[in-house]
């Protein structure tokens, strides 16, 4: 699932191929939109909120649109083939006269006048890449629910907003707690270290065509996909289990020695909780 930083990295493939361009021509294929045209106005750029990207367009228009699981947006250059999946697939197409963006697989796509952007994106909290980025209040929400699991905390979108299934992982092998740790249970040193920690990660890897949080050769993560390999620094097997963000099960990655609280038996039935806004 795309993250805080690969968001970051579309929105600046967007905004670099279309901001201050005129829109030969749009083309959105889905129902609601399908008689939509906004050739002729201008780009005016493509900003990221958390996992969020909002394009807006002269006349008060903003695209918004969200990628989830299998979304993407690619951008080609005038007469290259298009390649991001089969044509099936495609949602939208955003043309000037040498770049067309298209976007694949959108599971969430509409239009909203600009100065109504909140309605899709005000409920997130504290952006780490973004403008408003505040650890403190970002703190101060993680520990609203202080019986909540840690993992399903950091994914709460209104916590704050770009962390995913990976940096959920790593995050939490880093400050040396399991993802079923209570948040009100983790000692306030590293609470007040985790914000500042999470926004550190995003915003070095922001410009990384591979994701690391190692800083080591040859191996990129710490734990994320390295089930029954050895762990990093004590060589303890890593354990997988699922983990519910409200929504759906996510597989969970964590070192049962080198992190601290409570984790499922193997085999017992993933967490399920209310639905988490993304």
């Amino acid at each position: 699932m795309p993250e805080g930083d690969t968001v970051w990295q579309a929105a600046r493939r967007l905004h670099d191929a279309l901001a201050g361009k005129v829109l030969a021509r749009s083309d959105f294929r889905v129902p609601r939109y399908a008689t939509v045209d906004l050739g002729g106005r201008t780009v005016l750029g493509t900003v990221p909120r958390g996992k969020h990207l909002l394009t807006r367009f002269e006349g008060g228009l903003t695209l918004h649109t969200h990628l989830r699981m299998e979304g993407a947006w690619k951008v080609f250059g005038a007469g290259e083939p298009w390649k991001g999946g089969p044509a099936h697939q495609i949602r939208v197409v955003l043309s000037t006269a040498d770049r067309t963006a298209v976007g694949y697989r959108l599971p969430v796509l509409e239009l909203l006048r600009t100065g109504e952007e909140d309605a899709a994106v005000g409920h997130l909290g504290p952006d780490l890449l973004g403008p408003d980025w505040d650890p403190e209040r970002a703190l101060a929400n993680l520990l609203t629910d202080p019986g909540r699991p840690l993992g399903e905390a950091l994914l709460d979108q209104r916590n704050l907003a770009g962390i995913g299934n990976v940096y959920k992982s790593e995050l939490c092998f880093l400050i040396g707690a399991t993802p079923w740790l209570p948040v009100g249970a983790l000692p306030a040193d590293r609470a007040a270290h985790l914000p500042r920690l999470a926004q550190r990660l995003l915003e070095a890897n922001r410009n990384r065509p591979v994701r690391r949080t190692t800083g080591l050769r040859h191996q990129d993560l710490f734990v994320y996909g390295r089930a029954a390999r050895p762990c990093l620094r004590c060589r303890t097997p890593i354990r997988l289990a699922d983990q519910g963000d409200g929504s759906r099960d996510r597989p969970t990655y964590w070192c049962p020695a080198c992190q601290t609280g409570p984790a499922p038996a193997p085999g017992s039935p993933p967490s399920r909780r209310t639905r988490t806004t993304n």
